[in-house]
């Protein structure tokens, strides 16, 4: 009874082995195929590009009123980050549209806020309102004059005289 067992038994772990390599053979095909898949999406879905207006109004206008409120409330640690991040929307706007009325979006953006952006990091450095006021107001007008030309003249920028309507509260103090 033994030898009939033994060729049985090893018959069994054969099959079992076999089958446990297919089965894995066939998961690495399925996963790399669901990867493959999951990275490209459909040939019939296009990418959104989110145009320059909308850029301004949920990125450019928002960072701009919030830097000059931090200013404001002296509040310069915030006021840094929000330059900063205001001069890097403004560079993410320009790699998004490189080219807007046969012009080099980049270019023209870099051209009108380059002085502006160096004034108004100098500003909060020194803490100094007056600096402060004017190189907002230089990075005003920097804005106003692109509206300008590019035909968007009905879109004009001020320096914010009333308050915000946000949930967002800035405490100088960090808690990190």
């Amino acid at each position: 009874m033994i030898k009939t067992e033994a060729p049985t038994i090893r018959r069994f772990t054969i099959v079992v082995a076999a089958t446990a390599i297919v089965a894995t053979a066939m998961l690495s095909i399925g996963v790399g195929a669901s990867r493959s898949l999951a990275a490209e999406p459909p040939a019939h879905t296009t990418e959104y590009l989110p145009s320059i207006s909308d850029l301004m109004i949920a990125t450019i206008q928002p960072r701009h009123e919030r830097l000059w409120r931090a200013a404001q409330d002296d509040n310069w640690q915030f006021a840094a980050y929000e330059v900063g991040n205001l001069h890097g929307a403004f560079n993410r706007l320009g790699n998004a549209h490189p080219i807007e009325h046969d012009v080099s979006f980049p270019e023209m953006i870099d051209s009108v806020t380059e002085q502006p952006f160096r004034e108004l990091n100098s500003a909060i450095q020194s803490k100094d309102h007056t600096a402060f006021a004017k190189a907002y107001a230089d990075l005003t007008d920097a804005c106003n004059s692109c509206h300008q030309a590019l035909n968007r003249g009905v879109v004009e920028i001020h320096v914010p005289n009333r308050t915000p309507a946000s949930d967002l509260h800035t405490n100088p103090a960090s808690r990190n």
